[in-house]
């Protein structure tokens, strides 16, 4: 963990963020997916009863997982499969996000289709949106799966491996009441009189990132239906071509053929922004990585203020003993004015009453101990995985942004190609 906060620790500074994947996650991280290959290879649409009896479609997604043995050569094991539907990935990404608070837990794809540009469908069923939503699926099994601590958890290997009874075995876990309400953390979130610097640094970078991407998504979407309109319309150069063709002899032929090249022109553009689908996936990923690196904080913050509200009524107990001891009270409270209504306590009393606030004193110093031990251990851990994520989203991002400006680029010169076909088409007229 580092020593101090500041904003090259908020920001996320790719300045140390340097080498592939095998370089910054250690071996034994990556033991799962040494023992074991993990893909999301089919999708199935289903139809069956929900919990209110009444048929519903849906959709669910075959993991299949194939057995690697590094000491055994060219031998084949042959893979082991189960079906899961989404909301059994949520239920495992719910137990993951409470079991281990201190993690970036990594984010599933979006249910439904967000961002989207007008003649891309928004329905969940669509089968280009299902294929996406299975290769994000495939992605967090492979994010969970190459994770240091995340990889090591039962409940997440009998997920992948076991059929039936898995869902039995998160419940005994007793994960959703550990689960802490909206209300609790809102509460911490307020009530915390001396925030951690760093947390809040963090949960400040988290609302830009989140604000950033979603506006970049956005400014891609409205491209996204410029580009559309503008390739669609070189397919009345086609049609106009074609239409000229048949009044021109000498020049029919060559008008003809730079039609056609104009009418594959504009049909390229469908391929083509369903390829840019893939790289507005990634970006989205970290869209929802920014929520997991909120509840981080808001864990934190709800340590801090747990541990803050222990120390003061740890305080409170020993102003109670120094007022007991002194026989004075310092501040008003029912009890003083009990005392100067009806007399003061017998000797007894009060050595009674010393007896009780010891005893709590003892506890209150315990559970403070407790406390600052959890919230030091929380910090710790918290932090640590904050720098494994900082050098998987550069590397990330880095080259979801360079693939992007690659394919543009492509895109350009096959506009340049086309153009320079049709030249060649009018030089022979």
């Amino acid at each position: 963990m580092a020593d101090s906060g500041g904003p090259e620790t908020a920001q996320l500074s790719s300045n140390d963020s340097k080498g592939e994947v095998g370089d910054v996650i250690p071996e034994e991280a990556r033991s799962l997916l040494r023992k074991m290959e993990i893909s999301v290879a089919e999708v199935e649409k289903r139809t069956g009863k929900n919990a209110v009896n009444m048929l519903e479609t849906y959709t669910v997604y075959l993991i299949e997982t194939r057995r690697v043995d590094s000491s055994a050569e060219n031998q084949n094991f042959s893979p082991d499969s189960l079906w899961r539907r989404y909301s059994e990935f949520e239920l495992l990404r719910n137990y993951l996000l409470v079991t281990y608070p201190f993690v970036i837990v990594p984010p599933l794809p979006e249910k439904r289709a967000e961002f989207v540009w007008h003649k891309l469908s928004a329905d969940n069923m669509d089968p280009d949106f299902v294929e996406r939503r299975r290769i994000g699926l495939e992605n967090f099994l492979l994010r969970v799966a190459s994770h240091p601590i995340l990889s090591n958890d039962k409940i997440f290997y009998d997920f992948l491996t076991e059929e039936n009874g898995w869902k039995e075995a998160v419940m005994e876990t007793g994960f959703q009441p550990k689960a802490d309400s909206r209300l609790k953390a809102l509460n911490a979130t307020f009530r915390v009189k001396n925030p951690d610097k760093r947390f809040t640094e963090l949960k400040h970078y988290s609302d830009e990132l989140q604000s950033v991407t979603s506006q970049l998504l956005r400014v891609r979407a409205r491209v996204a239906d410029r580009l559309y309109g503008v390739y669609k319309v070189h397919g009345n150069y086609g049609r106009v071509f074609s239409e000229w063709s048949a009044i021109e002899r000498e020049m029919g032929d060559g008008l003809q053929s730079a039609g056609h090249h104009m009418d594959a022109y504009a049909a390229s553009i469908d391929d083509i922004l369903e390829e840019e689908e893939n790289y507005a996936d990634q970006l989205k990923e970290y869209l929802f990585y920014a929520e997991a690196l909120k509840a981080v904080c808001r864990k934190h913050e709800l340590l801090q203020y747990e541990l803050e509200t222990a120390a003061q009524d740890l305080m409170s107990k020993k102003q109670q003993r120094e007022e007991l001891v002194s026989g004075t009270v310092r501040t008003f409270s029912l009890k003083g004015m009990t005392s100067k209504l009806f007399g003061q306590e017998t000797p007894e009393q009060r050595e009674a009453k010393m007896r009780v606030l010891e005893e709590q004193i003892q506890e209150g110093e315990e559970l403070v101990q407790e406390k600052k031990t959890e919230c030091d251990e929380y910090v710790r851990n918290a932090w640590s995985d904050m720098e494994r994520f900082k050098v998987q989203k550069d590397r990330d991002l880095r080259e979801a942004m360079i693939s992007y400006a690659v394919m543009q680029i492509s895109l350009c010169k096959k506009g340049i190609q086309v153009w320079t076909n049709a030249k060649e088409c009018f030089s022979k007229m």
